[in-house]
């Protein structure tokens, strides 16, 4: 069964990760069809805005373990590395999206669950919502232009915080920086995200339009986004690779 689900209601397509068993966690598979989901999105102009939610009062706990453990263990290794960037192509893809996106977080978002709601254009969570990266409790370097994306919504002291710190934030937390629009009862979220992005989505062609000129005009003036996803990229790899070894016993060089 799919991991990945989509329905379009009044203009606006509402995509969930449903994987319980991994807690909506993203691998290949997953971001592939995230990805070709979001294609279909930009090619049906009558979709005037998106809300990406998890099932199970989850958003999404991040890359699969067994990813990362794959990658840890040879991140030399063509596939690995494929593996780990389809992972970074998911929530690339969201935040590329023709039309407004909205995050609907509940529960946990955990490391690139982190960069999946920040790539959207706007957020509404849970007061008790956890976000945290995580990357450096289970000693890895963050990635997919994870600081970027977290200076470009609340500045450099909060991707210290979070990216290298790793502070954790309730969604209240996250409302009061300014990370999300709205905090509010954990069984109002997914209608509470709905009921803005139907507001955009009454007019497809408007709301495509805006939110690209949005984008350009707001976009980062210092290293952009496919810049420091790059950037991160190799000193992530490392980190895998140490982490693998110092699970497995293997302290080979490196």
């Amino acid at each position: 069964m799919s991991a990945v689900s989509v329905q379009v209601d009044q203009q606006v397509a509402t995509i969930t990760l449903d994987s319980p068993k991994t807690r909506n966690a993203l691998n290949p598979k997953t971001s592939q069809e995230l990805v070709g989901i979001c294609d279909d999105i930009d090619h049906n102009s009558d979709i005037g805005a998106v809300v990406v939610r998890g099932a199970n009062s989850t958003f999404c706990s991040g890359a699969d373990r067994d990813v990362l453990d794959r990658a840890g263990e040879d991140p030399a290794s063509a596939q690995h590395f494929a593996d780990i960037g389809s992972v970074y192509e998911a929530f690339v893809r969201v935040g590329n999206l023709a039309v407004p996106s909205v995050a609907a977080v509940r529960g946990a978002a955990v490391g690139a669950g982190v960069n999946l709601l920040l790539a959207t254009d706007l957020r509404i969570v849970a007061h008790n919502a956890r976000i945290t990266a995580g990357f450096s409790t289970i000693g890895l370097h963050p990635g997919g232009g994870h600081f970027t994306l977290l200076d470009r919504l609340g500045g450099r002291e909060l991707a210290a915080a979070v990216g290298i710190f790793g502070a954790e934030l309730s969604g209240q937390r996250a409302y009061e920086l300014g990370i999300a629009w709205a905090a509010v009862e954990d069984e109002a979220v997914d209608e509470r995200a709905v009921d803005i992005a139907r507001t955009a989505a009454k007019d497809p062609e408007l709301s495509r339009r805006t939110v690209l000129t949005m984008r350009q005009e707001l976009g980062p003036p210092g290293v952009s986004w496919p810049v420091a996803l790059e950037m991160e990229r190799g000193p992530q790899m490392w980190s895998l690779s140490r982490r693998w070894k110092r699970r497995t016993g293997n302290t080979g060089s490196g």
